[in-house]
């Protein structure tokens, strides 16, 4: 469940009343993306963003409001850059932030959750497991918000060292799953790879892969390099790369054949990067970059 969410039932079941401020529009240079949320208790407590703090203490005070009967409100921020002294956004962008009584949501893995914003029935909700795009729908006279579930991005990362560490240490602020395989029994230890959310001791090949996976060989055994990934080719990894040397990208596409065409090697953007952190660094960024198809 998104973290905002989470934390907001960890309130309601403590007993206070919250609200959920959303960001359900963007024009030009917007702080937070659509789907941005703001959990906001009657007492006023925050966890969450909706403007990275420009807006936040308004949308507090919005939310106390609902909370206190007021029906939900729909609020734009907006100002010109050389006049942002005062409520607003000083990067020049707009936002539509949507603010209701939040009373709690039935899971949902993968799918889609739409609430009315504006015209009749404002504040009514529902979802369906059908994955569709985040944006604003006009739908009969009303103004529907369609906000996009899915989990997120698991990283697999193959060999237990000093990268795969950073990896995982890099991976956890950005909400990403990360899972460590080596069968070496040796290496695989969580002295090596604390911040692993899981660590698997197995061959590459034996661990599940799906779309939302990105499957990274940080080794440079065949034995356990090809198998890894073959693996995430063919279990429809959305990123598949291999650390090593553009001699050894050759060697492995020889050997994956038509398979190789998916695979990213040497893996990452190139910045110069010399320590395992910022080689993690590297990777990381590229893989977010297939992840949101933008390029590098």
């Amino acid at each position: 469940m998104d973290e905002v969410l989470a934390k907001a039932d960890e309130w309601r079941e403590a007993g206070e009343e919250v609200a959920i401020a959303t960001v359900v529009a963007t024009r030009r240079s917007a702080p937070r993306p659509l789907g941005s949320k703001l959990a906001v208790t009657s007492q006023g407590r925050m966890f969450g963003s909706v403007s990275g703090g420009c807006v936040e203490a308004d949308i507090a005070e919005r939310a106390r409001t609902v909370l206190a009967g007021s029906q939900p409100a729909l609020v734009s921020y907006g100002i010109a850059d050389d006049e942002a002294w005062s409520v607003g956004l000083p990067c020049g962008g707009e936002i539509d932030v949507f603010v209701e009584p939040y009373d709690g949501a039935e899971p949902l893995e993968r799918g889609t959750r739409y609430v009315v914003i504006a015209g009749e029935g404002v504040g009514e909700r529902w979802q369906d497991e059908s994955p569709t795009r985040t944006e604003l729908r006009e739908e009969q006279g009303r103004t529907v918000f369609v906000e996009l579930v899915a989990p997120p991005p698991r990283l697999v990362a193959v060999g237990a060292g000093d990268i795969a560490e950073a990896l995982c240490a890099l991976a956890k602020p950005l909400g990403w799953r990360t899972v460590v395989v080596d069968p070496r029994a040796g290496l695989a230890t969580r002295e090596r790879v604390p911040s692993a959310d899981e660590l698997v001791l197995a061959w590459p090949d034996e661990v599940d892969v799906d779309a939302d996976t990105a499957v990274i060989s940080l080794v440079h055994e065949e034995r356990l390099d090809i198998p890894a990934l073959r693996a995430g080719v063919e279990g429809g990894a959305f990123y598949v790369g291999a650390l090593g040397s553009k001699r050894a990208q050759e060697k492995r596409n020889e050997q994956l054949g038509a398979l190789a065409a998916p695979v990213h090697g040497p893996v990452g953007i190139d910045l110069g990067g010399q320590t395992p952190a910022e080689i993690a660094l590297e990777i990381v960024a590229e893989i977010l970059s297939v992840r949101t198809g933008k390029a590098a």
